[in-house]
């Protein structure tokens, strides 16, 4: 299993943390893309998806 930890950090009002490179490496970078964060109360985890957005650099 592979594991990616970052760090969360204040940001204003509000708390941020960056998404590795190693997750992005299967995306088109010539894309643009929509980050989705889905929490799954029955195994109790989050995931991330990726969906374009439609619009080209």
């Amino acid at each position: 299993m592979v594991e990616i930890r970052r760090k969360l950090y204040k940001r204003g009002s509000s708390f941020e943390t960056t998404i590795p490179m190693p997750i992005l490496l299967m995306l088109d970078k010539k894309k643009k893309y929509n980050v989705i964060f889905a929490y799954d109360e029955e195994s109790n985890k989050w995931y991330i998806k990726f969906e374009e957005s439609g619009g080209e650099k």
